[in-house]
C-alpha cells in the first residue's frame, strides 16, 4: 500500500551543474532560489535552513530516491546545504544497488537528467502575480527524475574518460539484457 506523505515535489533540470564523479558521486543543485518553476512556484532563499537545522538536531538525513518512491533508495546525500544560489547536494550512488547502477548509467548516457525534491510547504505567500513565494520548507528527499520541472537549475554528467566510457559499455550490456528479454 502506498504511503499519502502530503509531500509536493520540485524538479530540476540537470545541466553543467551536476557532476557525477567516478561513477557514483554525484553533486550540484536540486533547487534554485528565486527561479519559478512550471508551476509558477519560486523558492525563497533561506526556504531549507530550518528543516537542515532540524534533521541535523535529529541526526537524520536527507534521502537519495529514484523517482521519487521510497521504496527505491539508491544513494546517500553526504552534504545537502544552503548557499545564495540554492540547495547544493553531494552523495554517491550505491554500487551495491542494481537501480543505482542502473541510474549511473543512465545518467551517463543523458537519459536521466534530472533532480526533484520531495518537501512539505511550511510557510507560503502569494506574490503579485499569483505565484507561490515558497519561504519555508520541510525537506524529505532528493530523487533522480526523468522529467524536471525547473528548467534553469541544468545537470550534465560529467567524469574522466574511463568512467564515463565504463558507463556507456554498461548501458549497453542493459540495453542488450533487455532486448534479449524481449525475444524470449
Amino acid at each position: 500500500m502506498e504511503m499519502d506523505w502530503g509531500l509536493e515535489h520540485k524538479f530540476c533540470r540537470m545541466g553543467d551543474d551536476l557532476v557525477v564523479h567516478d561513477g557514483a558521486v554525484i553533486e550540484g543543485y536540486a533547487s534554485l532560489f528565486g527561479d519559478p518553476d512550471r508551476g509558477g512556484d519560486i523558492v525563497a532563499s533561506g526556504a531549507y535552513a530550518a528543516s537542515l537545522k532540524r534533521l541535523a538536531n535529529e541526526g537524520r538525513a536527507v534521502k537519495m530516491l529514484w523517482q521519487h518512491d521510497p521504496g527505491q533508495p539508491i544513494g546517500v546525500w553526504d552534504e545537502v546545504r544552503e548557499d545564495a544560489r540554492g540547495l547544493y547536494v553531494k552523495g554517491r550512488l550505491l554500487d551495491g544497488v542494481e537501480r543505482a547502477r542502473e541510474a549511473a548509467a543512465l545518467i551517463a548516457a543523458g537519459a536521466i537528467d534530472g533532480l526533484s525534491i520531495g518537501y512539505r510547504t511550511v510557510k507560503a505567500v502569494k506574490d503579485d502575480k499569483g505565484r507561490r513565494l515558497l519561504q519555508e520548507l520541510e525537506l524529505w528527499e532528493v530523487s533522480l527524475v526523468t522529467f524536471p520541472m525547473l528548467p534553469s537549475a541544468r545537470v550534465g554528467a560529467k567524469g574522466d574518460a574511463l568512467c564515463d566510457t565504463d558507463l556507456r559499455e554498461l548501458a549497453a550490456a542493459f540495453e542488450g539484457a533487455r532486448r534479449e528479454m524481449a525475444q524470449t
